[in-house]
């Protein structure tokens, strides 16, 4: 296997971690209005995700890092040609980060309330971004002979990458719904257990439609079985949920996303961004990609810089890895 395609996996590697990870993380968000009945069930969910949610963000920015430097053709073409929906994720990712700090700092409703409203769409808007950056990947954009964008800046916005939006939410709500049932205890577990139990049928579904429509219009053989997997994994996830194996029914959603992660980069290869213009416009992982000698000093601080970040990220999951619920927040208190 050449250098290019091996990034061009490890990049997918690195979009699949951060579907994962940051899916849980936006769908508590999502959920904050819904399952908080009140400011201390809410700091329990917003506490549930509060020692991982950055580090869930940096494999956004090692992904996107990584196409920067292994395929700076496809970096510039896609993230020029849909910089709107990338420019909304971005700022909603800072409103949110901010909320985080500043929901806390003063004891009035109306402060919470703003604070929480910003925690809300910067949730919301990020899966609903990233669903259609990654769908306009695969699917393709009407690029010329140079890679540029033929059309208007809402050449991204088309059914079908509608779909890949709405599938990444619907997957991020009833993952988020799935880890809150996870991690903490009381009524806010029975009640996210609920939730997820009921949305999960419906919530699941634009992601098997959309793996269903990558598949009919650029799978192969191979990757033909990759939506049945995903509809098993999401019927073994609702089971283990009814069962009360809340972490065995967020394992089985991690099969889930995997699958789809399988089938969309899978489908792309040996594509970045196809051309709907003609094929012969597509960016490849050949036409696109660095020096070979760029790719080989990627490699090394790949090896060495990688195992690095797992390794802390797994110890901070393990150090957090209890449950929580109202009885472990302690009062608000407002520094004078």
């Amino acid at each position: 296997m050449d250098l290019p395609t091996i990034w061009f996996c490890i990049i997918a590697a690195f979009w699949l971690g951060y579907l994962f990870l940051e899916g849980f993380d936006f769908g508590v968000g999502m959920l904050l209005p819904v399952l908080g009945r009140d400011n201390t069930e809410r700091r329990v969910m917003v506490n549930t995700i509060g020692p991982v949610w950055d580090g869930n963000e940096v494999w956004l920015i090692v992904a996107a890092g990584a196409m920067f430097a292994a395929f700076p053709a496809w970096y510039a073409s896609l993230f020029s040609a849909a910089y709107l929906p990338l420019l909304l994720v971005l700022l909603a990712l800072i409103g949110r980060g901010v909320a985080f700090e500043y929901r806390g700092k003063v004891d009035t409703d109306s402060w919470r309330r703003a604070w929480d409203v910003v925690i809300v769409l910067g949730s919301w808007i990020p899966p609903l971004g990233v669903g259609l950056l990654l769908a306009t990947t695969v699917l393709g954009l009407p690029l010329d002979a140079d890679g540029n964008r033929v059309g208007s800046a809402f050449e991204a916005f088309r059914w079908d990458t509608l779909l890949g939006a709405a599938a990444l939410a619907g997957f991020s709500l009833v993952h988020g719904a799935t880890f809150l049932a996870l991690k903490t205890s009381g009524d806010i577990r029975g009640r996210a257990r609920h939730l997820a139990l009921r949305l999960m049928p419906v919530a699941l579904l634009p992601l098997l439609a959309f793996m269903a429509l990558v598949q009919w219009r650029h799978g192969s053989l191979w990757t033909v079985g990759l939506p049945v997997i995903a509809l098993v994994a999401g019927l073994v996830a609702w089971q283990r949920l009814r069962a009360d194996r809340e972490g065995q029914a967020f394992a089985a959603l991690g099969v889930v996303i995997a699958a789809a992660a399988v089938t969309l980069f899978a489908a792309l290869y040996p594509n970045v961004l196809p051309s709907t213009l003609d094929a012969a416009n597509s960016l490849t992982v050949d036409n696109a990609s660095s020096s070979p000698y760029t790719l080989t000093v990627m490699t090394w601080v790949a090896a060495f810089g990688a195992p690095a970040v797992l390794v802390y990220q797994g110890w901070t999951y393990w150090v957090f890895r209890k449950r929580i619920g109202t009885q472990h927040i302690p009062k608000v208190h407002v520094p004078r």
